[in-house]
C-alpha cells in the first residue's frame, strides 16, 4: 500500500513483524520448565498477547513467531478452537466469543531457532518469510507504560522520513552510566531538527564499560529494520561464541544505510526477570 504524506514523499506501511521468543526463560525456572515465559499472565492475557496487540494496533497483521522446541504453546494460544467457540455461542457468552475471534484475520507463522546463537540468528530464521521493505521486530521482555506503545513511537518516527532518508529505527532509552555494560549503546551524530527524540546514529557498541561508552542511550527491544539488514545477517558472526547479533549487522551497515534511534517516551518494564515481571503485574492488574 502506498500512502501519501504531504508533498515530500510517500511511505509504505509496515505490515509484518517478527517476534523472537525462543529464549529458555531460565530466570523463571521451575515455572518455565513446562510453560513458556511469554505465557505468564499480565492482567487477563499473557505477555505475548500484549506484543501481538501492539502490532495489531498499528495495522500489522502478518506476524512470525521465532520459537524453540517445546514452546509450541505460544502459537497454539492464537489458533482457533472451534469446539470452544461453539460452546460459548451455545451459552450466549458473546463477549468471550468475540475475544477469541479477534485473531481470526491475523496471519500467524512460526519458525524454529534450534540453537541459541544470538538475536540476529533468531531474526535470520524468518529470512525466507518476510518479503517487505521493512519489518518490525519486537522482543518479548520489554513493555512500555504511561505513553504510546514503543512500536507506535517508532512507526511515527519512521513515517517522518522521505524515501531517501528511510532506514532502520531503533528504540532507545536513557540509562544510568553505570548500566552501559548491560546494553547495546549508540553513538549519536545529531538530533532531528523538528523531533529531537529522533537521533541519527554514527556508531554502536555492544555492552561497553562505562568509561568506554559513547553515550548513555541504550538499545531496548523494539526495531524497524529494512530488508537489507536481514540480508546481511548471514555474513555476521562477530559475536561471542560465533553469535549472530543484530547490533553487528547495524555496525556493518553504517555508511550504507541510514540508522536512527528514537528515545522512547514512557516507562519501560523488563518482564524478562522476576523483579520486572512483578512490577508489570502491578501495572496491568490495576
Amino acid at each position: 500500500m502506498i500512502v501519501y504524506v504531504n508533498s515530500r514523499s510517500y511511505f509504505m506501511k509496515v505490515t509484518q513483524a517478527i517476534l523472537p521468543v525462543a529464549g529458555l526463560g531460565t530466570r523463571f525456572l521451575p515455572w518455565t520448565k513446562s510453560v513458556p515465559k511469554e505465557l505468564l499472565p499480565l492482567g487477563n492475557q499473557p505477555i505475548i498477547a500484549h506484543l501481538v496487540h501492539e502490532c495489531l494496533d498499528e495495522g500489522i497483521d502478518d506476524i512470525c513467531f521465532v520459537i524453540s522446541k517445546g514452546k509450541e504453546a505460544i502459537p497454539l494460544y492464537f489458533e482457533r478452537h472451534p469446539e470452544l467457540e461453539k460452546n460459548l455461542e451455545a451459552k450466549g457468552k458473546s463477549n468471550l466469543l468475540e475475544e477469541l475471534k479477534k485473531y481470526d484475520s491475523v496471519r500467524f507463522h512460526t519458525v524454529y531457532q534450534d540453537e541459541q546463537l544470538g538475536d540476529g540468528h533468531a531474526i535470520l530464521q524468518a529470512k525466507d518469510w518476510t518479503d517487505q521493505h521493512a519489518t518490525a521486530i519486537l522482543f518479548g521482555d520489554d513493555l512500555f507504560t504511561d505513553a504510546d506503545s514503543a512500536l507506535r513511537q517508532l512507526i511515527n518516527a519512521y513515517e517522518l522520513f522521505t524515501e531517501d532518508e528511510r532506514g532502520a529505527v531503533i528504540a532507545l532509552e536513557k540509562i544510568p552510566l553505570e548500566h552501559t555494560s548491560k546494553y547495546g549503546i549508540v553513538d549519536i551524530e545529531k538530533e532531528h531538527e523538528s523531533q529531537p527524540r529522533i537521533k541519527k546514529i554514527k556508531g554502536l557498541v555492544e555492552k561497553p564499560n562505562p568509561e568506554d561508552a559513547p553515550s548513555t542511550f541504550g538499545i531496548v527491544g523494539r526495531y524497524i529494520i529494512p530488508r537489507s539488514t536481514i540480508d546481511v545477517l548471514p555474513n555476521i558472526t562477530s559475536g561471542e561464541g560465533g553469535e549472530i547479533r543484530l547490533i553487528d549487522a547495524f555496525i556493518n551497515q553504517l555508511g550504507s544505510e541510514h540508522i536512527y534511534g528514537y528515545e522512547c517516551e514512557g516507562k519501560r518494564i523488563d518482564t524478562g526477570n522476576p523483579e520486572g515481571y512483578r512490577d508489570a503485574v502491578k501495572v496491568w492488574n490495576i
